[in-house]
């Protein structure tokens, strides 16, 4: 009796060692499913309207972690993972807008890429914010005096965009991989030239928080426009490879601008957007990952 009633909970542990074990390996990230991280400024964001044509079609194999807090308007949680469907940074815009770069980085991806492969995005932008936004001793200071309608914009990522990002990361990378890293931003810091060591301050944070290695995860990083009042910022944004290894420009040239002075038309978006994803398809073919 007492050697049949051993025998039953021994059967009892075996067969929760294997439904936990069943758990475990399901937990594992799935490593055909590349997460990129994208943030910057109103760019980055996407400043142009989304048209209802580009709202629809959007393959499901195109992902978004949506970052910013629970949004009652849209029905989106933060964290949640929904198809890639525009606007991708927050669903809310004063001008009813969201289209941007990071819609045919990941609409190209997942066109050229094996099927087998999902593409997932973590956009965390902020129209006008400085890169100091973004970097983990200056965020606080900076956004205390800064303009209250960019601090409303920041307040939607909990006041702390960058941690925003690796909030959202983390939980992407319980099912997926990261495997880059984009920006568009320079706007606000036009001219600087210690921009780049800037950049590279908040890349290299990134990693170490996420624990990735540089060589695996590149950073793509964005040119502004080529007119208007920043253009000359490109000098800056050339500098980069220089001082950050793995690093690659995504040139704007020939994106079409919009009517102000800062930002592109949906076409320039598109085509943009399409610029930084044949640079990470060229990199990924050279990793042997695509």
């Amino acid at each position: 009796m007492k050697h049949t009633f051993l025998l039953k909970l021994l059967r009892i542990a075996i067969s929760l060692c294997m439904i936990g074990g069943s758990a475990l390996a399901m937990a594992e990230p799935d490593p055909n499913y590349h997460i990129y991280i994208c943030w910057g400024q109103s760019n980055m964001e996407g400043n142009a309207t989304v048209p209802d044509s580009e709202k629809q079609g959007v393959d499901e194999r195109f992902r978004m972690f949506y970052t910013a807090d629970n949004c009652s308007q849209c029905g989106k949680k933060k964290c949640g993972e929904y198809t890639a469907v525009p606007p991708l940074a927050r669903c809310f815009h004063w001008n009813n807008s969201g289209f941007g770069p990071v819609d045919y980085f990941g609409r190209t991806l997942v066109e050229k890429l094996d099927p087998s492969i999902k593409v997932g995005v973590i956009d965390v932008a902020i129209g006008g914010a400085s890169i100091d936004a973004f970097r983990k001793t200056k965020y606080q200071s900076y956004l205390s005096s800064a303009a209250s309608w960019l601090q409303d914009y920041a307040k939607s990522y909990g006041s702390n965009p960058y941690g925003r990002i690796i909030e959202v990361a983390k939980e992407a990378q319980k099912v997926g991989v990261i495997k880059g890293i984009l920006v568009h931003q320079g706007e606000t810091n036009s001219g600087d030239q210690n921009w780049p060591n800037n950049l590279k301050e908040v890349y290299q944070n990134m990693l170490d928080d996420l624990g990735l290695n540089g060589a695996d995860v590149p950073l793509l990083v964005g040119e502004v426009r080529y007119t208007g009042p920043c253009s000359g910022h490109n000098n800056v944004v050339r500098k980069v490879p220089s001082v950050i290894p793995n690093s690659y420009v995504i040139s704007a040239e020939g994106c079409e601008a919009a009517g102000d002075e800062y930002h592109f038309t949906v076409a320039g978006y598109t085509l943009l957007g399409k610029r930084y994803a044949e640079k990470m398809l060229e990199i990924l073919e050279k990793n042997g990952s695509s």
